[in-house]
């Protein structure tokens, strides 16, 4: 684990940073407890209620920074490039879709407000990334970045809990915060900020190398850690409430989240929530947030919303993945046979049975699996969300017993218009002998989202089945510089230049359209590349 500490102006820094302290415990995987101090600030929680629709009145904390946009984003970048090449870095379709649900209204209401300018909006990159690890964080990277561990979706009870840890998040990006911290001290320029950053990131591979470069940091008190970020926490606590409540989210979510980290605190200290380190909660805090929640017509503070078996089952999810481990897994499908089952309410009930069905999925006791789906099933009636979860993993479980036609019947004739369906259903149709249909929809999904590095893979794959090796390089390629890596998306440009060149040519009007598209892509790469080089 690590943090990055800028000092405040005027503060004497330790001479061994230069200005900056990294704080790491080697031996832990990239991703495993990633503390930006900088950029985190997981939980600043909003302070001032604003009504739905209201622009925020208030100034921002002094200039943007001497950092341009422009800087920012290939900053981030460059961090973001890191990010996607770690085992660590996931995208469960379903578990995307269900963050970008919260996401998206939140980014629309920041638009509305005007805390998102037009450049701003068109430079930036505005991504969330999910991160397989159980612990319970989330940060904000430059350029737009934001990154959510599974650990934070299993924790939360409600999408409005997520909400406003990421309208929080989304603050510091919209703020500036990153540039205005860069611009406190005029000796740590941006691309040594990145520089720093990266260094951490490589050195997190190797404790050996972790250990001489980061030495004397493990001592240093919170407190003084937070100290320069203050101004900027409050800040952002104000203009991530604004944003979080006019996205239609429940403001009484604070409260709770507030009561589960407050536990957490009390209960263990084992840096399960890496992020406390960094923003301890405070009574000041609490207080201020509990005292600024709306009240029912009897002065109560209203609840929170309620637990909903969506959630549950998103939640159940994210643990599943996060910790894939035996004894987890077989800890899952205890719950769902326990004594108590019987008494739990539908939510709940639907989150173990979810638990229970993947833990029996990866253990590949097909027969259990069986058995808890049915049950799930029945548990589903009524219910469409619950409906389309639970078919989903019927056919994921299908494919896990190799019976592809039996997961095509259970998705149907029509082309889904859901993300998370349609690769699933392309996945079935490359494994069912359909790979001509998958290419199909797949080429239509990825003219609509050129960035979708996932359904790029899917498309390789369809390639790679119909014997059409050209456009299956192609889409590799394409996959690379949707996560960022511009050289390697290069080198498999001319790969595939040089294999159409070793079979004589383009022979078709198909073969022609390939092979001109794949000339101006890698002329297009290649300008892209010269300027990364020229940047750095």
């Amino acid at each position: 684990m690590f943090t990055l500490r800028i000092h405040r102006a005027g503060q004497k820094p330790e001479p061994r940073a230069a200005g900056f302290t990294l704080k790491f415990s080697p031996g832990r995987r990239l991703l495993r407890g990633l503390q930006l101090g900088l950029f985190a600030a997981v939980l600043g929680w909003p302070l001032v209620a604003l009504p739905a629709g209201s622009v925020n009145p208030l100034p921002h904390l002094g200039d943007s920074g001497d950092m341009s946009l422009s800087a920012e984003r290939r900053l981030g970048d460059r961090i973001a490039y890191e990010i996607y090449r770690d085992p660590d870095y996931i995208d469960d379709p379903l578990l995307a879709e269900y963050v970008q649900g919260i996401w998206q209204p939140l980014l629309a209401a920041a638009r509305v407000r005007g805390e998102i300018s037009p450049e701003m909006d068109e430079r930036l990159a505005w991504e969330v990334m999910l991160i397989r690890d159980r612990s319970v964080n989330a940060f904000a990277l430059p350029g737009g970045y934001m990154g959510v561990h599974l650990g934070m979706i299993a924790i939360v009870s409600s999408p409005d809990e997520l909400a406003s840890v990421l309208g929080h998040e989304l603050s510091h990006i919209t703020q500036r915060h990153i540039s205005r911290v860069a611009a406190k001290d005029s000796q740590q320029t941006p691309w040594l900020i990145g520089a720093m950053i990266l260094g951490v990131l490589a050195a997190s591979k190797s404790p050996d190398a972790a250990s001489a470069l980061l030495t004397g940091g493990q001592a240093l008190a919170i407190q003084n850690q937070l100290n320069f970020s203050r101004d900027m926490e409050r800040e952002a606590d104000r203009v991530g409430f604004g944003v979080m409540s006019q996205a239609g989210f429940a403001p009484e979510a604070f409260a709770s989240m507030f009561d589960k980290l407050q536990q957490s605190t009390r209960l263990s200290d084992s840096g399960a929530f890496p992020y406390l380190r960094t923003h301890p909660l405070t009574t000041e805090r609490i207080g201020d947030v509990q005292s600024r929640l709306p009240q029912g017509a009897a002065g109560a503070v209203l609840p929170p919303p309620p637990l909903t078996p969506q959630h549950a089952m998103m939640a159940a999810r994210a643990r599943i993945l996060a910790n894939p481990s035996s004894e987890a897994l077989r800890l899952s499908q205890d719950e769902a046979s326990g004594i108590t089952f019987d008494g739990w309410d539908l939510p709940r009930k639907a989150g173990a049975l979810t638990s229970a069905l993947l833990s029996s999925m990866r253990l590949r006791e097909f027969g259990q699996a069986s058995q808890l789906l049915a049950r799930l099933q029945a548990l589903a009636q009524g219910d469409a969300a619950t409906q389309r979860l639970t078919r989903f993993m019927s056919v994921e479980l299908a494919l896990a017993q190799d019976d592809a036609a039996r997961a095509l019947r259970l998705l149907g004739d029509a082309v889904p218009t859901q993300r998370a369906e349609l690769l699933l259903l392309a996945q079935a149709q490359v494994r069912g002998g359909r790979a001509n249909l998958a290419a199909q929809e797949l080429q239509t999904w990825v003219v609509v989202h050129p960035k979708d590095a996932n359904a790029w893979m899917a498309l390789r794959s369809a390639y790679d089945a119909l014997g059409q090796t050209v456009s299956a390089i192609r889409a590799d390629a394409e996959a690379q510089v949707a996560h960022l890596d511009l050289p390697g998306a290069l080198a498999r440009f001319k790969a595939a230049q040089a294999r159409i060149k070793g079979e004589g040519g383009a022979r078709s009007a198909g073969d022609h359209i390939e092979a001109s598209i794949i000339d101006t892509r890698t002329r297009e790469v290649e300008l892209l590349v010269r300027e990364q080089v020229t940047e750095r």
